[in-house]
């Protein structure tokens, strides 16, 4: 959610902004704001002004019975009656306004950094950096599901028969690297000095339409019957959203926390959830990195973030590259992001395995989360990011690292999370 001082002082450059991500139909929410909120406003001053009438009656009155003018005073105890009610007409006319406010500012896009390419949607990504080289194969190319039902490690037909397309199973050394995954990225992220958090997987909807976007809320969001809450798609949620409405002491900047979670994504729209594997579920783990940042200083963690990342997917021997997400394609709480994506072979394309955003202090204003610098009141910037989310991972890891004989390397920095292993193999 954008500041209300920024249409209050410079509209156009909201408006600018609104265009650059090629919304046009969000142009009218700008005149829309700045309209209610003079009229907000001016509710305040008249609003301000009948209490400052009211104290002054009451002094006149306090002097008159002092001098024991009883009949004057009496006039003035009629006309103060009528004040409060006045105020309180005015509270609820602007109290009414101010969530109208607030609906058409959480619509309205945060401002984007000068480093996001111009672009109406993902075909105008842009390619930052290639890192790594896709291998050669000498024999016929499998997919990830293909591999994990051949060596017995996957079984995605009896995950359909009991819960539908979008889940999985994973046996043995398979559901071991998942999990050999995990505790990579935990240690990971302890070494760069994040805290370990461990977090609710089931927040109150009012958190999660604060944390997130209305368009995220639509296309990931399961929502509870007959109860008030929602399953998080990603910690980031949890993490965030547990500071909703606090002041946090400047001193404790910046906070950097880490969590693995299960995450629950409804994925509409995402025709590749009826495929079968691991790519696109509707379940599935990860570990997740929040900051929480002095303004000055979000670009910086936006850079450590992002190189967190790369070092992960470096350290697995991985095929990588980063795109540069464009304007339009940008989600509207955000001001930067970049996708890490890793190469399959199968596919002979990247794909996505984890984003890194910046979105400054959108987030943070929708959920009412502010500090002080040097005793000004202030929002601080947060930013998230993917270490990894360890279904894609095992995509990656199965097809990049498949061998003629069937079986799958497993990469050296894993091998001591499962027992000295090696190699992927057939399973009784």
């Amino acid at each position: 959610m954008i500041d209300i001082k920024l249409i209050r002082e410079n509209p156009e450059l909201v408006k600018e902004n609104i265009k650059k991500k090629f919304k046009s139909e969000k142009l009218p929410l700008v005149d829309k704001v700045k309209k209610l909120d003079e009229q907000w406003r001016k509710l305040k001053y008249e609003e301000d002004g009948l209490r400052s009438e009211r104290n002054k009656i009451s002094e006149q009155i306090n002097q008159l019975m002092k001098s024991k003018k009883k009949a004057e005073a009496e006039k003035l105890i009629k006309e103060a009656k009528k004040i409060p009610e006045k105020i309180s007409q005015s509270e609820e006319k602007r109290k009414g306004m101010e969530v109208e406010i607030k609906v058409f500012l959480s619509s309205i896009p945060n401002l984007i950094s000068s480093r996001v390419p111009s672009g109406k949607d993902d075909s105008q990504n842009v390619v930052e950096k290639v890192i790594g080289k896709p291998e050669k194969f000498t024999f016929p190319v499998l997919s990830h599901a293909e591999i994990a039902e051949k060596l017995g490690l996957a079984d995605f037909d009896s995950s359909a028969r009991v819960s539908g397309n979008g889940f999985y199973y994973l046996e043995g050394d398979l559901a071991l690297l998942n999990q050999a995954l995990i505790h990579f990225a935990i240690d990971k992220m302890v070494s760069h000095g994040f805290r370990y958090v461990e977090t609710p997987l089931m927040l109150n909807n009012e958190i999660i339409n604060r944390v997130t976007d209305l368009n995220d809320q639509e296309v990931m969001i399961y929502r509870l019957a007959n109860e008030d809450k929602s399953l998080i798609g990603t910690s980031e949620h949890s993490l965030i959203g547990r500071f909703v409405d606090q002041e946090i002491d400047f001193k404790r900047l910046p906070i950097k926390h880490t969590s693995y979670s299960m995450c629950f994504r409804k994925e509409i729209g995402s025709h590749s959830i009826d495929e079968k594997g691991l790519f696109r579920t509707h379940q599935f783990n990860k570990v997740e990195m929040i900051v929480i940042c002095d303004p000055k200083d979000s670009s910086k963690f936006f850079e450590e973030l992002k190189n967190i990342s790369v070092e992960i997917f470096k350290e697995l021997e991985l095929p990588v590259r980063i795109l540069k997400i464009c304007s339009g394609d940008l989600g509207d709480l955000k001001h930067e992001q970049i996708d890490l994506e890793v190469w399959s072979p199968r596919k002979k394309s990247y794909f996505e395995v984890g984003s890194c955003s910046n979105l400054t202090d959108a987030q943070a204003r929708k959920l009412g989360i502010s500090t002080r610098v040097k005793g000004e009141k202030v929002v601080p910037h947060t930013l998230n990011n993917t270490a990894i989310a360890t279904s894609r991972a095992l995509v990656a890891i199965l097809e990049n690292n498949q061998q003629k004989d069937g079986s799958v390397k497993i990469p050296k920095v894993l091998q001591k999370y499962i027992g000295g292993k090696k190699v992927l193999k057939g399973s009784q």
